[in-house]
């Protein structure tokens, strides 16, 4: 069990300092923002917590005042009482006017300070005597009565502190109005869930002494519990910092995927109608890859294939069309896809017209485009996906077709 403390905990404790770090930027800008405050002093003393927590740290911290187990005060008061209070006073700054949050702040702060004198009174009266520290303090000391009501009180503060926390994330995650606010009460409703389960852990252990069992056989669950819980203390705390970014690069990262997607259809037409282009000297292959604004672009490219399938109507046969639509029906091909292959037939049909300087099919026999959908530009951009998607299938079969013909002729030849 030492092994697993020693390897999570100052992994927690990293992960809170870089938590710090992360919205310590902020101050600059902020400086007078209770809420931030109190998130910073929440990951503070759940750091310090987490590194009292590791073994080997909190033997060294004993041997170095001279005072056994004051490092598991330590652990109990930063990580239990201060640290729950911190991070209810940032939530209650979020969730409630400023005056009301206010009130409600200095209730709980008021409350968690008189726990903590409580607290270090009995740490105190209850002493040690000649027993040497403890590696487990509320464990091996949980049969002595005062050991027992510190137990209870850190208990009681702790997880009541949690409680709050996931009724006011739960209660305001369901009318957020922001997106990342409200998965990130979600996110940190989740957490305080954690670090209760390791409140109940601890309640029970009381009990099992008591009972004369051995709580050491289940102790696994507090490194798990507490490090999930922070886990997701500290995701949801900083989630409506990085949440947005998180999304701006996805979408950017998605828009980039599609503007490779559509690349062949955009550049098959640029060739047979280079004036779709906006900007000619986007035509090159290292501008593919570094297409700059990539969101500009995108939406560019789609107005240009749009042109190029306009400029491309006159060379579009509706012979072609009827029997692309044919084979598509008898190929199972419905909705989407269907009207998709046919306009990819058909286009491919058109490019092959306009490269022979084949004239023009009668106006009034033209075939248009395939319909998209009645949507937006998402519609739209997913529509083209479709068609990019068909031509690519059609020109690949069609180049296997060619190349399998001019075997058949080579064969014949020797």
């Amino acid at each position: 069990m030492t092994a697993v403390k020693a390897v999570v905990f100052p992994a927690c404790a990293v992960l809170c300092v870089l938590a710090l770090l992360y919205k310590l930027r902020d101050l600059r800008h902020h400086r007078r923002d209770p809420a931030l405050l109190a998130l910073l002093i929440a990951f503070g003393c759940k750091g310090i917590s987490f590194t009292l927590s590791t073994p080997s740290v909190a033997q060294a911290v004993d041997a170095r005042v001279g005072v056994a187990d004051i490092g598991a005060l330590g652990i109990h008061l930063f990580g239990g009482v201060a640290s729950s209070a911190a991070f209810l006073t940032a939530i209650v700054y979020w969730v409630y006017p400023p005056e009301a949050a206010r009130r409600r702040a200095l209730v709980r702060l008021l409350i968690a300070a008189l726990c903590a004198v409580a607290m270090v009174t009995m740490w105190a009266a209850a002493g040690t005597g000649a027993q040497p520290r403890s590696a487990h303090y509320l464990l091996q000391n949980a049969h002595r009565p005062l050991v027992a009501a510190y137990l209870l009180l850190y208990v009681s503060a702790f997880g009541a502190g949690m409680i709050e926390i996931i009724r006011l994330c739960r209660r305001y995650g369901r009318v957020a109005g922001r997106q990342w606010l409200r998965r990130g009460l979600y996110c940190t409703a989740i957490g305080a869930g954690a670090c209760l389960v390791y409140c109940l852990n601890r309640l029970l252990s009381l009990i099992a002494v008591q009972s004369g069992l051995d709580p050491l056989e289940w102790e696994l669950l507090t490194p798990v519990a507490n490090g999930t819980g922070i886990l997701f203390l500290v995701a949801g705390l900083t989630m409506p910092s990085w949440g947005p970014r998180v999304a701006e690069w996805r979408r950017l990262v998605r828009n980039f995927v599609t503007y490779q997607r559509l690349h062949p259809l955009w550049a098959a037409l640029y060739e047979a109608v280079p004036d779709i282009a906006l900007n000619p000297q986007h035509a090159g292959r290292l501008a593919r890859f570094l297409p700059g604004d990539i969101s500009y672009r995108l939406y560019r490219m789609v107005i240009e294939i749009q042109d190029g399938l306009l400029a491309l109507r006159p060379y579009m046969a509706p012979s072609v069309a009827a029997g692309a639509r044919q084979s598509a029906e008898e190929a199972g091909l419905a909705g989407d896809r269907l009207h998709a292959m046919v306009q990819a037939r058909s286009l491919v049909s058109a490019l092959r017209a306009k490269h022979d300087d084949r004239p023009p099919v009668r106006e009034s026999a033209a075939v248009g485009p395939e319909p998209a959908t009645d949507g937006g530009y998402a519609e739209e951009v997913g529509w083209l996906l479709h068609v990019a998607r068909a031509y690519t299938a059609v020109r690949s079969a069609d180049r296997s077709t060619a190349r399998s013909a001019d075997r058949s002729i080579e064969g014949k030849v020797r």
